[in-house]
Formats: structure tokens, C-alpha cells, sequence
């Protein structure tokens, strides 16, 4: 095919702002999907994704479009999540396009994660086009829209495409606009095979089924390939592109994007990032590949039958094929076994992952309390990442500990201001800087990631009814006090609720778990006492009532004695039931302790 005709580009924007729903009418228009198969969110294939109403993976589709010019252009569209959890998704897709249609809501104009995808896009080079979604809504002002565009980025009047994508209004002129605007692929067709992985999926009867674009040279079906950083020499089984279902081929062209398999069931055996070329004649460098994101939280996942460890384990590794930000390593629990410590970028994306786990592999997990890496500076120079409460050095070992800061940026209307910086102090953020965009005020602060992943994005959304959002970026590790927080059931420590704390915050975070979990664990037969303890000083207590059980129902008069004996006995009872008994701890008991 002639790479001229080929037009590589990402959908990229703040949450909500309409990526999906413009993805949905592209695929309309150029008669992709039939309208009576058509359903909303239609690249979002996972059931999680449509009940979230977010998009949770990247997904790729290949459109075909007849020009004004009588050119037939291959469109390879990459549609991508907004959330920050999942800017990992954006940085994968947008290695794999020339372009990007940088999309902003007319009622909301340009918010935090528009910012953070423009500069996403510019450091990976892209021409950005910029999109004005949702001009059917009725009373916006779309002349205050561009002109916030236009300050922001320095957009030019005439590149900007004004659309609905839910009615589709201007669908045909940004078609146009792309053929235009977008430049078409460079690369050499008769130069030795060089393609990047940029995504992967595990199917069952496939087995890996992995994402590329090919940058040089021709991939062909029976190929013989070498995967370049994993040093592997593999034959292509089948070979296709997205349209939006898996449609075989026989080869994919230089500029191309599309799908291989190669009969991998290993998920260690392929990484995202890699680069594939020719075993015969294969090209002199291989591509830089993807940077390793560090998580930024971490949490024990756990399954509630120990038989589950191994599927759990398989079960990680393909999950983790398709998102290389999730790292893990095997952990064991005195309450629940063997299980792993994973590492997540954000609360969202864990909870993410929990749910992928159960509903796709079906698994029942318990997942422990978050905590966020601290570093520790031993008084023998020894420096370490912990990020598992029982790794703390003895308090008195300690010379200086340092916890995870980032930058927050948040963008929000001048008159909520003031509730914006009140709630960064609160959470012991340092100021940064403030400025006016355009009408709103961009303030930045440094906070500690342990403030921020919880309920920051909620309150500043609070704070501001809405129209406040937020965006940050790993800062690097600031000095600290950190203390170990445990929680006793009964004199035993149950490790699942430990986790790490600022000592300021002690109190606070234990008085607040030790009220939740009074309210959760169900009564035993037997007094349930829980308290929490930090530095091995217990700083909260509660306690569960034993449930009552009439032991002298059948008693219908006589001597008081008798009744007295019988009540003695239960005490001794429930005396060695708490020795002995085990609380039951429910799960929403976990999954309230990870709110907290």
C-alpha cells in the first residue's frame, strides 16, 4: 500500500471530555461497524469499562476513508484512557502514531489532563490537532473555548475543528482536516524489518496476541522473527489488522499498524516495547523501548483459598501483558499465606486490577491495606525502599526516613481558589506556584503521594462543585517521620491492616480504622477487643460485645444459685473461646480500611 495514504493518530483528552464517543462516531461514519451492531463505547470491550463508563485500555482500529481528493486513506486510530492512573496507556499508544487529536469538552474548556497529554504528545513529537467536542450543548460559550485553547497551547484559529460527536456535527470536515493536517509515515519499505510492540493481550486459543507498528521494511505471515531485548527467534502463525474485530492478512506494511501471533503462551517470554526484525537480515539497532514506570502504591493481594495461589500467579502474568505498570513478587502473611506484594500507580488502577482479577480469572482475593515505598537511611549508611510495614528497621536504627512527594497541579475557577490552597496545606502540601490560564487559576503544589491518592481528586472536585481538576507527576523522596501503624484483634496483630504512616498522622488514621472496623466485624460469641497500636503504644481501643445467649431460658424458678452456676460457666466458656476463637473479618472490612 502507498505509505502517502496512511494516517497513524491517538484520540487523547481529559476525562469525560468524549475520546470514546468520538472513537464510536469515526467508526460510524466510515461504515466500520454496521449501525445495527452499533452500541456505545464500542472500542471499550471490557464489562468493567462500560459499567465505569471510562476507558481502562487503549484500543486500536484501522478505518478506511474516501477523500474529497478521490484518495482512499487507511486511517490507524489508537483511542486512549483520560484518567491519570492510566497515562502509561497514552504514553504506549502515542509511540505508534505520527498525530494526535487532542480533544477538549466546549462546556469545560482546557482542565489538567489536557495539559498533561498535550506535553505527552510534544515529547514524543506528534502534530497535534485540536477538537472542540460537544458544541451541541445548549447556552456554551464556544468563542471562550477557542480562545482558551488558542492562550494555552497557541493553537492557530484555522487548525481547530469544532464537533458533536454524540450528534455528528463536523465529522466530515475533521476527517478532511486529518488528511490534511496529519502527516503520513516515514520509513524505508525496502529497508530490513523493524516493528515495535506496543501492546499485547492474552487469548486462550491463540495465546499472546501481540500489538505492532511497523516502522521499515515488510512483516509477512511465516515470517521467521527475532524479538530484539528478549533475544527470542519466533515464526509469525497469523498476521491482521483491527477493524474493529481481529481480520487476517498476509503482511503488514511499512507504517502499518496491526496484530501478530506467534503461538507464545509464556507471558514471560514477550515484553512491551520490544523491538521485532527479520532473523535473516536483521536491522543494525534495536528501537529504545518503553521507560519503566515506578507505582506508586503498594498492596498485598491475597487469595481467600490458599489452592488459589498458582491460578493467581498465572493469572498476574497475563494481566500484566497488557499492562507492564503493575509489578509484583511473591509475599507471605501470618493471616492469610502466600499471596504477592503488587505495585500500582494509583488507587484506581488497583481497584482496577482487583476487579480484572476476579471477573476474568475467576478468583476470590482480599487485598491488605495500601501503603505507599518510604526510603530509610539506616545509622550504618545502609539505604532501602520499603514498601511493606514489616521491612521498618527498629525505630532506633533509623537516621532518616524519606517518603514519595509529588507535583500537583491543580486547575480550578479563580473563586475557589482560596478552598483549593486551604485543603493542599491541610494535606502538608509546600506551595509552589500559581498562575492565571485564561480565565482559571493553575496552582501548583508539592504534596506527600500518601495525601494524594485517597480522596484529593474527590475534594478538590467538592471544593470547586466540579470544575476543578487535578494532574500530578512523581516529584522524587523528601525527609520525613515515619511510625508503623498496627491493628490488634484480641492482643494479635493482624498484619493485613499494618501499613506505614506519617507520625502526625497516627492518631487520626488509627482512631479512624479502629471505629470502622468496630462497626464491621460482625458479634462473636465471645468479646471482640480491637485497638490500634503505633511504636508499640496503643493509641486507639475498641470493643465488639459478645453476642448473648440465654443460657437460663430453661430455668422456670427455683433456687437463684442454679442460675448463678450456669452464668459462671458461660463466663469460663467465652473466657477460653477467647483464647482460643477466631474472628471473622469480612471483607468490606478490608475494602473500608483502603477508603480510609
Amino acid at each position: 500500500m502507498d505509505q502517502s495514504l496512511i494516517r497513524n493518530f491517538s484520540i487523547i483528552a481529559h476525562i469525560d471530555h468524549g475520546k470514546s464517543t468520538l472513537a464510536d462516531r469515526l467508526l460510524l461514519f466510515t461504515g466500520a461497524i454496521d449501525e445495527r451492531k452499533f452500541k456505545n463505547q464500542l472500542l471499550d470491550d471490557m464489562d468493567l469499562e462500560r459499567e465505569r463508563g471510562i476507558t481502562i485500555k487503549a484500543s486500536a482500529v484501522s478505518l478506511n476513508y474516501k477523500a474529497d481528493n478521490g484518495k482512499e486513506y487507511t486511517f490507524n486510530l489508537i483511542d486512549t484512557p483520560g484518567h491519570v492512573d492510566f497515562s502509561y496507556e497514552v504514553e504506549k499508544s502515542l509511540r505508534a502514531c505520527e498525530g494526535a487529536l487532542l480533544v477538549a469538552d466546549a462546556s469545560q474548556g482546557v482542565e489538567s489532563q489536557t495539559v498533561a497529554n498535550y506535553y505527552l504528545a510534544i515529547d514524543n513529537n506528534l502534530e497535534i490537532l485540536p477538537v472542540l467536542n460537544k458544541i451541541d450543548i445548549a447556552n456554551i460559550d464556544i468563542e471562550h473555548a477557542q480562545l482558551q485553547l488558542m492562550e494555552v497551547f497557541n493553537f492557530d484559529d484555522k487548525d481547530m475543528c469544532l464537533v458533536s460527536a454524540k450528534e455528528g456535527m463536523g465529522i466530515k470536515e475533521l476527517f478532511e482536516k486529518i488528511v490534511a493536517f496529519i502527516p503520513p509515515p516515514d520509513g524505508d519499505p525496502s529497508a530490513p524489518l523493524k516493528a515495535l510492540i506496543f501492546d499485547m493481550k492474552y487469548d486462550i486459543y491463540k495465546g499472546i496476541i501481540i500489538y505492532v507498528r511497523v516502522l521499515d521494511g515488510v512483516l509477512k505471515e511465516g515470517m521467521k522473527i527475532t524479538m530484539m531485548h528478549m533475544d527470542k527467534t519466533l515464526t509469525v502463525e497469523e498476521i491482521g489488522v483491527f477493524r474493529p474485530e481481529m481480520t487476517k492478512g498476509k503482511e503488514l506494511a511499512t507504517g502499518n499498524v496491526g496484530y501478530i501471533t506467534c503461538n507464545i503462551h509464556e507471558p514471560r517470554d514477550v515484553r512491551v516495547g520490544d523491538t521485532i526484525t527479520d532473523a535473516a537480515s536483521p536491522c543494525a539497532e534495536p528501537l529504545e523501548g518503553y521507560r519503566q514506570l515506578n507505582p506508586l502504591v503498594f498492596s498485598g493481594v491475597f487469595p481467600v483459598n490458599s489452592k488459589d495461589y498458582m491460578p493467581l500467579r498465572e493469572a498476574i502474568e497475563k494481566l500484566r501483558l497488557s499492562d507492564p505498570s503493575l509489578v509484583f513478587e511473591p509475599e507471605t502473611s501470618q493471616s492469610f499465606g502466600h499471596g504477592f506484594r503488587c505495585g500500582f500507580l494509583g488507587l484506581l488502577h488497583m481497584e482496577v486490577v482487583q476487579e480484572r482479577l476476579e471477573r476474568e480469572y475467576d478468583l476470590n482475593l482480599v487485598l491488605t491495606t495500601p501503603n505507599v515505598q518510604f526510603r530509610i537511611q539506616t545509622k550504618d549508611g545502609e539505604t532501602k525502599d520499603i514498601d511493606s510495614p514489616n521491612e521498618l528497621p527498629d525505630l532506633s536504627n533509623i537516621a532518616e526516613a524519606q517518603e514519595p512527594y509529588l507535583t500537583v497541579t491543580v486547575m480550578t475557577p479563580v473563586e475557589h481558589m482560596d478552598g483549593v490552597m486551604e485543603l493542599s496545606k491541610r494535606k502538608r502540601g509546600v506551595f509552589v506556584s500559581s498562575e492565571y490560564v485564561s480565565d482559571r487559576m493553575k496552582i501548583i503544589f508539592d504534596i506527600p503521594l500518601s495525601e494524594v491518592i485517597v480522596d484529593f481528586n474527590d475534594m478538590v472536585k467538592s471544593i470547586t462543585r466540579g470544575y476543578g481538576s487535578v494532574d500530578y507527576k512523581f516529584k522524587g523522596f523528601l525527609p520525613t517521620k515515619v511510625a508503623k501503624l498496627d491493628i490488634l484483634i484480641n492482643d494479635k496483630i493482624c498484619d493485613a491492616f499494618s501499613f506505614l504512616v506519617h507520625k502526625d498522622r497516627s492518631y487520626e488514621k488509627g482512631l479512624a480504622l479502629v471505629t470502622k472496623l468496630k462497626e464491621l466485624i460482625p458479634q462473636q460469641l465471645f468479646e471482640v477487643r480491637v485497638q490500634a497500636s503505633c511504636d508499640g503504644r496503643i493509641i486507639s481501643s475498641a470493643r465488639v460485645k459478645a453476642a448473648g445467649k440465654n443460657v437460663t431460658a430453661k430455668c422456670y424458678g427455683g433456687d437463684i444459685t442454679r442460675k448463678k452456676k450456669l452464668w459462671e460457666k458461660q463466663k469460663q466458656g467465652k473466657k477460653k473461646m477467647k483464647q482460643l476463637g477466631n474472628v471473622e473479618i469480612p471483607q468490606e472490612a478490608f475494602t473500608a480500611a483502603l477508603k480510609l
